[in-house]
């Protein structure tokens, strides 16, 4: 464990650590009020712990905070086989952050874009339930629900839901592109990093978006989650139920993940808040006074006893 450190973007002492996850070493980090409710945040792609950065200044005065890198990104080791990025190996990870910050309490998942996907892994999976105290989802569906979204609508046969389906695959365009052979490392490489900033002020609207240090290797080494995750989960969905409460966020200015991909979702986390909002894909992060409102009365319903279910040993 390092010593806490203040970042100049927060002004907020962090403490960074790392922790050991399913055969690779995590990078963490921790901020706010030790007696206060714990949230563990998980970023999506292409960033790292970082994007969270202004909501920790937020809410750091009432809650202890927890993100970490995402394995391939940021300071966390970066596994290089495709097979190390498997949804049951970043549920693992998850968990390993879980016990080792927060043994005694279960959490807050908040979670965003690939962040969101990877922990419905976590809150689908029995065995870590009883280890969140709920779950907020940003931008990010269960790869499992949106399987048997496409195959419940296309069984309408109906011109409204085809359109429906081929307008979320016209939306997920860059998901076929991250599965081409090194063409994604390739534009990554020539100079997508140093542009991020930029698109994202341009194509969402954000002001102030910094460069993140690790930029060009999180892009590099996160298209690793689309192609070990994508085509399995979609064509071969599993059955994923979860009776832990879901906070559902859903931007309708999304220019990626579209709403009606969650149309279903009260079948399968039956505890469900559904919360829209007039915001693009990163707004709530940039600009995350509305979601810290969110959190706080979302969480505020949430018994401090969560989970006195048995917490797994």
């Amino acid at each position: 464990m390092n010593a806490p450190a203040v970042p100049p973007h927060t002004g907020l002492a962090v403490e960074q650590l790392r922790i050991q996850g399913d055969a690779v070493e995590l990078a963490a980090y921790r901020w706010g009020n030790p007696n206060g409710p714990t949230l563990l945040l998980v970023h999506g792609y292409p960033d790292n712990h970082e994007i969270w950065q202004p909501l920790v200044g937020e809410l750091a005065s009432e809650y202890q905070i927890i993100a970490y890198d995402v394995r391939g990104f940021g300071a966390s080791d970066i596994p290089r086989k495709r097979l190390d990025y498997h949804l049951e190996k970043l549920a693992n990870d998850l968990e390993a952050v879980i016990r080792a910050l927060s043994p005694e309490q279960p959490v807050h998942l908040v979670a965003h874009d690939w962040g969101s996907i990877q922990a419905w892994e976590a809150v689908t999976e029995p065995r870590l339930q009883p280890l969140l105290a709920s779950y907020t989802s940003i931008s990010g569906p269960c790869l499992d629900h949106v399987g048997h979204w496409m195959r419940d609508t296309l069984k309408q046969k109906t011109p409204r839901a085809l359109l429906q389906v081929l307008g979320q695959l016209f939306s997920s365009w860059y998901i076929a592109l991250f599965h081409a052979p090194l063409l994604p490392e390739l534009t990554w490489r020539l100079g997508l990093d140093h542009a991020w900033p930029q698109l994202l002020r341009t194509v969402e609207g954000l002001r102030n978006v910094p460069l993140s240090s690790s930029q060009r290797s999180d892009g590099v080494h996160g298209v690793k989650l689309y192609r070990a995750n994508f085509i399995r989960s979609l064509f071969k969905p599993r059955l994923r139920h979860t009776q832990v409460p879901v906070q559902l966020i859903v931007p309708t200015r999304d220019r990626f993940v579209r709403p009606q991909l969650f149309d279903q979702l009260q079948r399968w986390a039956p505890r469900l808040q559904r919360r829209e909002i007039n915001a693009g894909h990163w707004q709530l992060l940039a600009e995350p006074q509305q979601l810290a409102e969110w959190l706080r009365a979302f969480t505020a319903q949430i018994p401090c006893s969560a989970s006195s279910n048995a917490r797994a040993s």
